[in-house]
């Protein structure tokens, strides 16, 4: 049973790469790891075991014995002295400078043996007094782009990623619920919201055993810091920068305390105000009635004259949020939609839409392979789709243009087009493949390939890889263009962002989205979550024009299937319902829906 996995120890050996190459180390030795890394990823995980135990790894291309060797030390116990020692050997600095866009292993070597950089800091000082652009291989440009990286460090290192948190969050959730004592438990905030990002975790807790949960808490393994303890309240840091605080509340509060800390500020403000306007008084202790403002009985919400007592003044337990929403006449409103953006007045009209849900999906279509950038083959790719219960993956590695992806060529594309229909025909999967292609929109708007080739994909995803600073009306034209492409099925990632790296290129969004209304064409929610682009914001009005959702994870690996997860937030953000998207639809329906569109080659 092998300890860690070969997308792992992949990553391993990559890393170990990167470390050599910022040491200086000879560049044979580096490639060397780095195909490594390749070769193993194009090895399935049950074949990686077995050449492991019949020491069969030096039959593969790309690995020699002194690899082999390594290879197995980390798959059979977990652990790599060599990788330790060298990264042990590298100053922190350096390799926290990787975190610049733009600055790879070459690059810092050249400013540490040159100006003695190590660490961020000296980086930014040295940008600052022009130092940078002196250098040979740099210059004023370079110079440029690197202050504008920090900055942009700088101003995101305060929030993390959805996902990020939400894995440090889930089995804290969890292990809270489990604890004596607790009644009920909940993830708040905007990590509840399902925001692109979040400041920090929020978990409400309804227990008496109050001390108890505080040192469940606050000796967690990954707390790095204690930052507040109190008799109901704590506060705590993580390794990863991240702080998570916990309120501890008696349960008759608990709905009351869940709804404010949710959020949003805006959401809150509107709440209070209808309360306001009712006589009432909403607080996160309670919902009384507004001259009990400020007394004992309205601060543990047990008001005996209100609690219960809906708008219309029939007894009603508030026993949850939808208790709640309904004592100020409203129907319930999802937490992801709690933005302030008109929700309660739709919610005072009628009951809001069942907004689409996880399983709901029945497959997604942009997704990867050791074809081109990705870490797992076909039939491990398809193998994970199956275990999801998916009834469909779509496969589209990159067009020959983004060399730097592995990007297939005509004839490796049709000989991947070959080897998805030979998978299909053996039944070895309930999943079906659909063939495709995420194919580059050239600089003038054209796609990667002729129409001759584009013809033999059930479905093409066209998106932007290069020329990224292209201005607003070019780049707009371009994207229109491709969208006039009638073999173009669905835009991938709209605006090409990095959420907390890298901002998204100019584009007219609303032009882009009359195109794509008046060309049938669909548009990607790319679902990784440092892209969760088309923004939620922009799909309100999409969706309002009849603009088809394709909510894609963009995976590069099989665990990079689940991200689907994080672009069901922004999905449901928008208000977006099942209808609304395109892979919640069967099978059968996803054929019929491709054939429709095939187009004669011309």
């Amino acid at each position: 049973m092998f300890i860690v996995t070969k997308n792992e120890i992949a990553d391993i050996l990559s890393e170990i790469g990167t470390l050599l190459e910022l040491k200086g180390e000879n560049p044979f030795k580096v490639r060397a790891y780095q195909s490594g890394a390749r070769a193993l990823e194009g090895i399935e995980e049950a074949e990686l075991a077995r050449l492991i135990a019949e020491k069969q790894l030096e039959s593969i291309a790309g690995i020699g014995s002194a690899l082999a060797l390594k290879i197995g030390e980390l798959y059979t116990t977990g652990r790599l002295e060599f990788y330790d020692n060298l990264k042990a050997s590298i100053a922190p600095g350096l390799v926290e400078l990787l975190q610049i866009p733009g600055l790879g292993p070459k690059k810092i070597r050249a400013l540490h043996d040159k100006l003695g950089i190590d660490s961020i800091a000296a980086l930014t000082e040295a940008c600052q007094a022009g130092r940078i652009a002196e250098l040979d291989g740099f210059g004023a440009k370079t110079q440029e782009k690197i202050l504008a990286g920090i900055k942009n460090r700088e101003a995101y290192g305060r929030r993390h990623l959805w996902w990020d948190a939400w894995v440090v969050a889930e089995p804290i959730l969890a292990g809270l619920r489990a604890l004596p004592g607790v009644k009920r438990a909940e993830a708040a905030g905007s990590l509840r919201r399902g925001a692109e990002t979040i400041g920090d975790l929020d978990f409400i807790v309804a227990s008496s055993e109050v001390a108890q949960v505080v040192a469940w808490f606050t000796t967690l393994p990954e707390v790095k810091e204690i930052t507040a303890q109190g008799e109901t309240k704590a506060s705590v840091r993580f390794e990863s920068g991240l702080q998570a605080d916990l309120r501890i509340v008696p349960e008759e509060q608990f709905v009351f305390a869940l709804h404010h800390f949710t959020g949003s500020k805006d959401h809150n403000v509107q709440m209070r105000q209808r309360a306001l306007a009712r006589g009432l008084s909403l607080s996160e202790w309670g919902l009384v009635r507004s001259e009990g403002e400020g007394t004992v009985k309205e601060k543990v919400g047990v008001n005996p004259t209100l609690k219960g007592k809906s708008a219309s003044g029939q007894q009603r337990a508030i026993d949850s949020e939808a208790d709640l929403f309904a004592a100020l006449g409203l129907r319930f409103i999802p937490p992801e939609l709690r933005e302030g953006l008109g929700e309660l007045e739709f919610a005072e009209k009628s009951d809001l839409p069942r907004l689409v849900e996880a399983a709901d999906l029945c497959g997604a279509f942009h997704n990867h392979t050791t074809a081109s950038d990705g870490s797992n083959t076909l039939a491990e790719m398809t193998a994970a789709a199956e275990a999801l219960g998916w009834q469909y993956l779509g496969i589209a590695d990159h067009s020959k243009s983004s060399v730097q992806a592995k990007g297939l060529a005509e004839d490796r594309l049709l000989r991947q087009i070959e080897e998805i229909h030979g998978l299909n025909a053996s039944k070895r999967f309930k999943t079906h493949v659909f063939t495709g292609v995420e194919c580059d929109i050239l600089p003038d708007g054209r796609l990667d390939y002729d129409d001759a080739t584009l013809a033999k994909m059930d479905y093409i995803v066209a998106s932007i890889h290069s020329a990224f600073a292209q201005d607003e009306a070019t780049m707009t034209a371009r994207i229109i263009r491709a969208i006039e492409n009638p073999y173009t099925t669905m835009l991938g990632h709209l605006t090409g962002r990095l959420l907390l790296r890298r901002e998204g290129y100019r584009v007219d969004a609303n032009k882009i989205i009359d195109a794509a209304v008046t060309h049938g064409v669909m548009i990607e929610l790319n679902a990784s979550p440092w892209r969760l682009d088309m923004d939620w914001r922009l799909w309100r009005k999409a969706s309002e024009r009849g603009v088809l959702c394709s909510i894609n994870p963009d995976a590069h690996d099989t665990e990079g299937l689940g991200h689907v997860r994080a672009g069901i937030n922004s999905a449901r953000k928008s208000g977006m319902t099942r209808d609304q998207v395109f892979n919640t639809r069967s099978l059968d329906e996803v054929k019929k829906y491709f054939e429709a569109r095939v187009k004669p080659s011309t």
